[in-house]
């Protein structure tokens, strides 16, 4: 689960009395010279009701270590017949794949991140204004904690995908805690320092190199969207000889935690792909089966949404990750980590 926030297109799970799409947004239109995975689970005869689509293996290992397994065993715990894709990367092979679904009458149901302008039926996923926030007070506390706070630091922004609804809204959220400091002259914005990235640490660490140049090497703390920004921030913070600063990440991934184990990284958000893959698959086992739709807490943009809470995960609660099965022990405290782990 190294880069698990780089979905750059939509998620959406569409479904009706025959069929269920969990779509999760491709990159691109390239063709990938790997085939479609696909599995099935529950139910007999051959007969498929849900059809999850997935969209690489590669951007995130999420969907194959988490969604995947996680969906196939909702729908067969709940004896539904159903069939994991993944698209590989091929934003055209991902919409034939939902078209054979979808030609069925589904209606649909938009996981993890909102289809702008879609007519979906529900929404599924984490208040991502909330991960943005949470992310926004982790990068305060950790300069109030070294020091920083008051010395007016300069603060960089290194954002995920610009076509990215759930980036725009992690932003949004990060910003509604940032831009109040920025203006009243707590924190100052490095120069050129608000940049998206693609979800792409390559590309990430290029750009917080050259915001490394354009300020004298002058950064005092920053937003990194997900754990994978955060490690290229790390590794051009080590390759200039500076020493770490107050930064933030998603995903809870095992190099992000083994980071802030460490000290080069103040905290990352958790989100329990499981708690979203378990209310998703609920929401469209629900409507296959003609029952009420449990769960729901909120509208966004005129869809009723089930937005679940995400957690701020830092030294003093990384355990949490361990206790809830997302990581293991021996993924985090290995090698020169162990030290840390007690």
């Amino acid at each position: 689960m190294k880069n698990l926030t780089r979905r750059p297109l939509p998620v959406a799970l569409a479904v009706c009395a025959l069929a269920v799409v969990v779509a999760a947004g491709c990159g691109s239109s390239n063709k990938s010279s790997s085939s479609t995975t696909s599995s099935t689970s529950g139910g007999g005869g051959g007969k498929i009701q849900a059809c999850a689509l997935l969209p690489d293996t590669k951007s995130s290992t999420r969907y194959t270590l988490f969604d995947a397994p996680y969906l196939k065993e909702a729908f067969a715990n709940a004896n539904v017949p159903a069939q994991v894709l993944n698209a590989l990367n091929d934003s055209q092979k991902q919409k034939s794949q939902a078209q054979q679904c979808l030609a069925k009458g589904a209606k649909v149901i938009d996981y993890d991140r909102l289809v702008v302008g879609s007519k979906a039926a529900y929404y599924v996923s984490f208040d991502n204004v909330g991960v943005g926030k949470l992310q926004g007070k982790g990068l305060v506390d950790a300069l109030k904690a070294n020091g920083a706070y008051t010395q007016k630091p300069v603060i960089s922004e290194l954002n995920g995908g610009i076509t990215d609804n759930n980036a725009k809204l992690f932003k949004q959220g990060y910003d509604s805690v940032l831009d109040p400091l920025y203006a009243n002259g707590t924190f100052v914005k490095a120069k050129a320092g608000d940049q998206f990235t693609d979800w792409d640490p390559v590309k990430g660490r290029q750009i917080f190199d050259q915001m490394l140049a354009r300020n004298h090497n002058d950064i005092k703390g920053s937003i990194a969207a997900n754990d994978g920004l955060a490690g290229a921030v790390i590794a051009s913070l080590k390759a200039h000889g500076l020493k770490p600063i107050p930064l933030t990440g998603q995903d809870a991934t095992p190099t992000g935690v083994q980071f802030i184990l460490a000290g080069d990284q103040s905290g990352t958000v958790y989100k329990s792909v499981r708690k979203e893959a378990d209310a998703a698959s609920a929401a469209a086992i629900a409507i296959i089966k003609g029952n009420p739709v449990a769960g729901v807490n909120g509208t966004v943009s005129g869809t009723k949404s089930i937005l679940l809470t995400p957690v701020w995960i830092t030294k003093k609660n990384y355990k949490l990750l361990f206790d809830d099965g997302f990581l293991k022990k021996s993924e985090v405290c290995t090698g020169k980590y162990a030290q840390y782990c007690s």
